[in-house]
């Protein structure tokens, strides 16, 4: 990561020099370079040009933000219509081919659970029986303080094992005073909580043996059950897809806005600045630079300085 923002400095303040004279320049072997090069290309920071030396125009960080958003929206919307299919195929089998089980002790490959009370029951014994991980998406649930409170009693339980707790929800849930004191109160157990602008259904995976889908045709108040291995490996891969795609809302972390200074520096940020000319610009020192962009990547729940740039993008910041 060193190398290649390195090269991005340099290409955006230099972008006539051809790439060979520019590698020799920096005194990096040729693996070292291209690794440098292909991240950056995978960033989205770099595009074709024939207007440079190097063939290359190294775009702004705001640019970059903007094309991978749009990228991830048409992913996104790939997903959903893969996602649409597969239900429809699943729909399909279940009402033609491969009647499931309704028998709740039955420990098929799936079968269906009928009536809210025993779908409560079903995920109190998952979260009593889990032992690694419990996944789930959370769209279009039961906001009532009475399905909050049993949620909450069941995920404690999980955590109370050691068990990873990782949960997506809508972001236009978080709205919702009682949801967000649930996820906050989630959040401070030990949970990971993150939030997406749109979810395609709702979900719950437990270790890798057991997944709980909406009812083929959905159905009020059912659930499937599926313990089929192929099937939980789908699903598990979906849920990873979203929780890649979401991110940490700041409500849970106590900020739920930058205040000016945070959202300049964010600005300049995305522009393609480096701490030295932030620093300049806002005339402090580059401590307080390092020290102002460590507290945005923390607020937004980010990994890296590129990603606290699309996580703000989402929220309106910048």
């Amino acid at each position: 990561m060193e190398h290649s923002t390195a090269l991005y400095r340099r290409l955006r303040t230099d972008p006539g020099r051809p790439l060979p004279e520019l590698r020799d320049e920096l005194g990096w072997n040729e693996t070292e370079f291209d690794r440098a090069i292909g991240e950056l290309r995978d960033l989205g920071l770099l595009q074709p040009t024939t207007a440079t030396g190097s063939g290359l125009a190294a775009v702004s960080v705001a640019s970059a933000v903007r094309h991978l958003l749009a990228d991830a929206d048409g992913h996104l919307a790939e997903l959903f219509t893969a996602v649409r299919r597969t239900r429809d195929s699943v729909e399909h089998l279940h009402t033609r081919y491969l009647p499931a089980q309704t028998d709740p002790g039955d420990e098929g490959s799936h079968h269906l659970v009928h009536g809210a009370d025993r779908i409560a029951a079903l995920l109190e014994d998952a979260a009593r029986s889990a032992r690694t991980e419990a996944l789930s998406l959370r769209p279009g649930q039961d906001h009532s303080p009475t399905a909050l409170d049993g949620k909450l009693a069941r995920e404690r339980i999980a955590l109370a094992h050691g068990v990873r707790l990782r949960t997506v929800y809508p972001a236009a849930a978080l709205r919702h005073p009682d949801v967000l004191a649930h996820v906050q109160e989630l959040t401070a157990a030990g949970a990971g909580i993150r939030v997406a602008h749109t979810l395609p259904l709702w979900l719950i995976a437990v270790d890798t043996t057991m997944a709980v889908l909406p009812a083929p045709g959905g159905a009020p108040d059912t659930a499937l059950v599926v313990r089929d291995p192929a099937v939980l490996a789908v699903v598990r891969e979906l849920f990873e897809y979203f929780w890649a795609a979401a991110w940490v809302p700041p409500d849970l972390l106590g900020r739920p806005a930058p205040d000016d200074r945070h959202r300049e520096v964010l600005r300049l940020l995305s522009a393609g600045l480096t701490d030295q000319a932030i620093a300049r610009k806002l005339e402090i020192s580059e401590r307080t630079v390092r020290r102002l962009v460590s507290d945005l990547t923390t607020d937004l729940g980010a990994q890296s300085r590129f990603q606290a740039g699309v996580h703000a993008a989402r929220l309106g910041w910048i």
